[in-house]
């Protein structure tokens, strides 16, 4: 019989084939199936796990503050001048005759409405939409060649947080605080500050655990929000409380006595004593009666006209005061998911840009800028990564019989400041109009690795072994933007 594939030989392969697939995968395991480095997991204390850990080579940051603009805010109406756009407002942009963008076809070629000025001893063009931002221009790392995966506002926060357009994976300050742990140990070593209008699309993605540890994932509240669960019940005294978490510790340390190796309880305990820790300090960090009225005054958070900067305000400070005890990794969102339609609670400005972001520019521009100064004034940028940064881009053009700008995740900009960072410098750029990135390309991946690499981490060998795979932060991509780097 001379038959390509009976019964017998596919038998035969078949088990010849899952012999190869088994030992494919223990080499693989055992680091012996290519040269490859092998993965560097941090060494976790189950009753510390916060317990400050190394990093794998010298660190140029100790923190991170991550700015989030919520909405996809427009890199051409704010940090990416570019001249020609100016020269070919209203005509149609070449090559792009049947665009198709998120929302449909794309008109025509349209200058941003905000006047672009020189800035600082560098000169770097800014728009007038961010004035004392732009104060900051020499102070100031910019990639102008920022490219994403996506141009949908959910996938598009999960990818910039996480490194991956699906949920349930972890972010960027889970994968820290899993490998580096924190210095203060009375508050959480990771808090995402919400926007005073609410959570931003993805909502807890943007600072979720994952598949990590739960331990790890961000602890939301803000000036506003206060922390839930935290106050003692209504009947509870101060000293029955006391009491009963004595009682209970005791309950605990007696149990770990007799089976030292269950790590999970040694773990809840440690979340425990966190908790009770908190009640005490987090309503001091919010507390910001303490702050001179000249603070205050210079963020905007008495401005009476602008209730919403003001409360944005009181989060910019709340985050300095975060950063100033040590907490390893802050996220503080501007912008939050359409909760008064579309662009006029975030960045999505489809439909009437120039008349949203003239009301979310002054919201951002001053208390964003005065916690900047304040960081560096206290030397706090010294240790400390400031990251700035949005779900993607948008369109050169306005949409087709609208004012405002679609989706673009082609070419965007983010900038970073403070610890290990070059400044003033720019990296990378868009084409003559500000669409598609050119010169310099970088990836979210490539994003991602330069700042684990500031804080001293390998974004190749830190990984978490997970469903049959070693996850990463950059997936299976990833350069470290050397450039960008101070020598």
């Amino acid at each position: 019989m001379n038959s390509l594939l009976n019964r017998r030989h596919f038998l035969s392969h078949t088990t010849t084939g899952l012999s190869g697939i088994a030992l494919a995968s223990l080499l693989q395991e055992q680091r012996l199936l290519a040269d490859e480095p092998a993965p560097l997991r941090p060494r976790i204390e189950p009753g510390r796990p916060f317990a400050a850990r190394d990093s794998h080579h010298e660190p140029a940051a100790q923190n991170v503050l991550v700015i989030f603009c919520s909405g996809a805010c427009s890199q051409i109406d704010t940090f990416d001048y570019k001249p020609e756009l100016v020269k070919r407002h209203g005509k149609p942009m070449p090559g792009a005759k049947d665009l198709l963008t998120f929302q449909g076809q794309q008109g025509m070629l349209t200058k941003s409405p905000w006047k672009f000025t020189p800035r600082g001893e560098s000169g770097k063009m800014v728009s007038a939409l961010f004035p004392q931002l732009g104060e900051l221009a020499d102070e100031m790392c910019f990639i102008h060649s920022l490219t994403g995966k996506t141009n949908t506002h959910g996938p598009g926060e999960n990818f910039m947080s996480t490194g991956y357009t699906l949920d349930g994976f972890p972010s960027m300050g889970a994968w820290t605080t899993w490998a580096l742990g924190t210095e203060n140990e009375t508050l959480p070593a990771y808090v995402a500050i919400s926007d005073p209008r609410g959570t931003p699309q993805s909502s807890v993605n943007n600072w979720g655990p994952g598949f990590l540890p739960a331990a790890f994932q961000g602890t939301e509240f803000n000036t506003t929000k206060p922390l839930s669960n935290l106050d003692i019940p209504a009947g509870i005294t101060s000293k029955t409380d006391q009491a009963t978490r004595g009682f209970l510790n005791r309950l605990n340390a007696r149990h770990l006595r007799r089976f030292p190796g269950d790590s999970e309880l040694a773990a809840r305990i440690s979340s425990y004593e966190l908790a009770a820790r908190m009640q005490l300090s987090v309503p001091e960090v919010t507390d910001l009666s303490s702050e001179p009225q000249s603070i205050l005054r210079e963020y905007g958070a008495d401005d009476a006209d602008n209730k919403l900067k003001a409360q944005f305000a009181r989060n910019c400070i709340l985050a300095r005061r975060l950063v100033e005890k040590g907490v390893r990794f802050v996220q503080l969102f501007n912008g939050a998911y359409q909760t008064g339609g579309e662009g006029v609670s975030n960045w999505d400005g489809h439909k009437k840009l120039e008349e949203q972001y003239s009301k979310h520019g002054p919201v951002l521009d001053q208390p964003c800028a005065t916690l900047l100064k304040d960081m560096k004034r206290r030397g706090l940028l010294k240790h400390t990564l400031v990251v700035w940064m949005t779900e993607f881009g948008r369109m050169p053009t306005f949409q087709k019989g609208a004012s405002g700008r679609d989706h673009n995740p082609s070419g965007f900009t983010a900038w970073m400041m403070g610890a290990g960072v070059k400044a003033p410098f720019t990296y990378g750029a868009t084409d003559a109009f500000g669409y598609k990135a050119v010169e310099n390309i970088a990836t979210v991946y490539d994003f991602h690795a330069t700042i684990l690499h500031l804080l001293g981490l390998d974004h190749k060998r830190l990984s978490y072994y997970h469903n049959g795979f070693e996850r990463r932060l950059t997936d299976v991509h990833g350069h470290v933007i050397k450039a960008v780097l101070e020598s």
